[in-house]
Parts: structure tokens; sequence; C-alpha cells
């Protein structure tokens, strides 16, 4: 079979992207029509959130092994269809009991397609046209997380919420036939057994760390038992560590990769970059209908401008990256998108609509630049015997950071609350604007990794070539 183009490839990973991504937001404005349907409560509902999100910290280590030894397209194709089947059986799901179940096998599906799909997409392009494939399957991916609710507000209220996974169907069919045609079935001849220790005590540590912020933003439970859960997780983080360090040349975690400073700048200063940024879709919307008085379809619809914002940069981010490179473009873009944080804090009732779609979407092209720049250098030296674990262990980290998002700025929010005297269940405009400027500090982690990068980093990707006075202080 005669491969067909990268474009092709490229699209059709950037689609499974898309449709994964929106389908862990769209559900939450729905949760109310869903909890009637299964004749519960909306809050009893987040679990389906909740599972799905973690089924994908827990099983997308094992993507990178599980590839290797079946073949990319044999991975990726049935990925997308236990994803589609699964999402046909959330919508003729029953009960709460059976959606949540349903939700576990979606996520299994979600779990190998994404980090299989970026690896196909890895392995296939060139150094030197990465970072236009890193943005080309990117921005979808981080438009679905802003369209999830709007959309699923949409379409709960002039259809049903069984749509919500029912239009997966056709897409996943799609999606399956095109990826049987299109991809070819890459796997490796090495063997090596897998790492059952590190999955373990890694899946532990990744799900109990997720389900304890989600019990400490919930505010349901008393902080004594997630806050023992949360160090018990990182108990387990610590143990999987160590016993990965014993096991370095078949484990889950890729010590060898991490020596690169390019790599190990998005596990660290990137991962807090990701919390802090996916803070604000879940604030902003809180924000425009608790302290603003706006309904949830407009506040919904506010977040557009961010969607604007994440296309704007698709164009010219191949540009900049020649021109400046990566390490100039992540320490200035990375101080202009927690400024624009900062601008989004002190939005009022009182801001022209015009003023404020406009700092949304100056914080969504900045987000978006920030966001290619650190996936695409994190793979930018790494040889492509590699590729399969460094993807493997980034895309779980990616995951699990954005994942923390929500939990992170609902901890945040509770906490400003008290601590300014009153009941977070009730927050005030000045909450909403300490959490998100405590956030917009915590953006800056990628800023301060930075400064350790050499200037020529990633320059057979970006193809910058630094000027004189850079070079030869490179060489200091």
């Amino acid at each position: 079979m005669k491969p067909r183009s990268p474009l092709y490839v490229t699209s059709l990973i950037a689609g499974a992207f898309f449709m994964e991504n929106l389908d862990g937001t769209v559900i939450a404005t729905a949760l109310p029509q869903m909890a009637k349907s299964f004749h519960a409560s909306a809050v009893s509902l987040n679990i389906g959130m909740t599972a799905y999100m973690l089924t994908l910290a827990v099983l997308i280590p094992i993507s990178g092994w599980v590839t290797d030894r079946f073949g990319s397209r044999s991975v990726f194709a049935a990925a997308v269809g236990i994803f589609t089947v699964a999402s046909l059986l959330c919508a003729v799901s029953r009960n709460l009991t059976e959606f949540t179940l349903m939700r576990i096998l979606q996520g299994m599906g979600g779990a190998m397609m994404v980090p299989v799909g970026r690896l196909i997409v890895l392995r296939e392009t060139p150094k030197d046209k990465l970072a236009q494939a890193i943005a080309y399957i990117s921005w979808p991916g981080l438009t679905a997380l802003v369209l999830g609710p709007p959309l699923g507000g949409f379409i709960t209220t002039y259809a049903s919420w069984h749509w919500i996974f029912l239009m997966n169907v056709p897409l996943g069919i799609a999606a399956l036939i095109l990826a049987m045609l299109w991809i070819e079935n890459v796997r490796t001849e090495e063997r090596h057994p897998f790492d059952w220790g590190t999955f373990a005590l890694g899946g532990i540590a990744s799900a109990g760390s997720v389900y304890a912020m989600e019990l400490l933003g919930g505010g349901e439970t008393r902080w004594p038992v997630p806050v023992t859960m949360l160090v018990l997780s990182l108990l387990c983080g610590v143990l999987a560590i160590v016993y990965a360090r014993r096991r370095q040349e078949t484990s889950l975690i890729d010590f060898e990769s991490m020596r690169n400073k390019t790599y190990s700048l998005s596990i660290y200063g990137a991962s807090a970059f990701r919390v802090a940024v996916s803070v604000l879709p879940f604030l902003l919307p809180l924000m425009f209908q608790i302290a603003f008085g706006l309904n949830a379809f407009r506040s919904g619809l506010y977040l557009l401008a961010l969607f604007g914002g994440d296309l704007s940069m698709k164009s010219i981010v191949l540009p900049l990256l020649k021109r400046f490179g990566f390490r100039r473009i992540l320490i200035v873009n990375g101080i202009l998108t927690a400024l624009s944080m900062v601008v989004c804090a002190f939005l009022s009732p009182s801001t022209p609509v015009v003023l404020l779609l406009l700092v949304l979407f100056v914080h969504g092209a900045c987000r978006s630049m920030e966001f290619t720049c650190l996936t695409t250098l994190a793979y930018s030296e790494i040889p492509p015997e590699r590729m399969s674990r460094a993807n493997g262990f980034l895309s779980a980290i990616m995951q699990l950071s954005v994942g923390m998002g929500v939990a992170v700025g609902a901890v945040t929010l509770r906490s400003v609350a008290h601590a300014r005297g009153h009941s977070a269940a009730t927050p005030h405009l000045a909450d909403f604007r300490w959490a998100i400027l405590l956030m917009s500090v915590v953006a800056l982690g990628p800023v301060f990794d930075s400064l350790a990068l050499p200037h020529d980093a990633g320059a057979d990707t970006s193809g910058h070539q630094p000027e004189i006075g850079e070079a030869e202080s490179a060489l200091i």
C-alpha cells in the first residue's frame, strides 16, 4: 500500500485530538439534564468527567510500549474503535453506573488515541517540519477545550444530551476507515518487558492526585481525607521514580531524554504553565456568571474569543520561530501570557464587551504560541529510536497537568475566599481576581526554566540562526 501524504495523516490525527479533547469538557453544561435522565443529582454526575480523566491519566503511559509491540495503525485504529463504541454506549446508558463504566471505556480509547496519534506524526515528520506539524495538531485540541462548554450548552438546550455522544459515532467511523487506509503499521523490532512496577505506582499516584484535587475543589469532603490521599499519591510517585531508576533501560520514565534541557523543560516548567492556563477557561465563565450576572450561554460564548486567538497563531508561529528562536519566544511570550492573565483578572461588569473580547483574544493567541513552542521543542532533539518512550512519558505528564487545571482552579478560589473571611459557596469578584493573579505567577514556570536554554536550542527545527552575540554567549 502506498502511504498517503503526511498532510492527510496529520489532518486525521488533528481531528482525533479535537474529538477526544471535546469529549472531556462538552458534558460540563449538560450535567443538569443528564442528572434528570439518571434520577441523580447534578453534583453526582461529575463522576462521569472524573472517571474519564482518571482513566486517561492512568493508561496513557502504556501507549508507547503497546504501539512498539503491535504497530501504530493497529493501536490507533483500535483506540478510535473503542472510543466510538463507548460514545454510543454512553448515549444509551440508562443509569449513572452504566454511564460511568462507559466513560471509563471511552477513556481507555482516548488514552491510546491521543499519544499514539502524536507519535505517528512525530515519526513521519522531519525535524525542519516539526513545528508546523505540532502547531497543526495542537490548536484543534486547545480549541476543543474552549468550544466544549458552549457547544454542550447549545446541544442540551436545542436537542438532547444524548447527541453529545452520538455525534462521535459518524466521526469515529470516518476516522477508523481513514486510519486503515492512510496510516502505516510501524512497529519496532526491539522487544522489552513492560515496566509493571512503575506503571502501577505511577498510575496510583496520577489517579490519586487528580481525585484528591477534585475532592478538595468540590468542597463536599472534609479536608483530611483528600489531603491524606494527596500525600499518599505523592509518596507513590516518589516510589515510582525510585523503582524506575533501577530499570532505566526499560522504564516508562525516560531518564535519558530528561537529560536534554529541551525535553525536561516540557516536564517541569511547562507543567506549571499547563496547569495555570487550564484554570482560566474554568474560572472566567464562573466569574462572568456569578460576579457579572451573565447567563451560562453568553458567558460560554465570550470564551470563543480565546478560540479566535488560538487560530490566529497558526499562520505566524513558524516565521516567528525562524526569526527569534525557541528561547527568546518562550521567555517573551511567556511573560506576555502571564500579563494577559493579569489583565483578565481586572475585567469588571463595566468593561466594554469589545475590550473584554480583545483581552481574551490576546490571551488565546499568547497561550497558543507558548503551547506550540513548548511541545515542539520537547521533541526537537529526541532521536527516532527514543521517540516512542519520550512521547509516552510526556503525554502522561501533559494529560495530568491539564487535567489538574480545573481542580487547582477550584482549590485556589476556595482558598482565597476562606482567606478573605467568607464562604466559598458565593465567591466575590475580588476572589476571582486573586485566584487568577496567583495562577498568572504559576504560568511563568517556563519563563524561568527557559533561562537555562542555549540560544540555539531546537535550531534544526525552528530554522533560527543565532546572531553573532548570541552565538558567542552560548559558547561561554
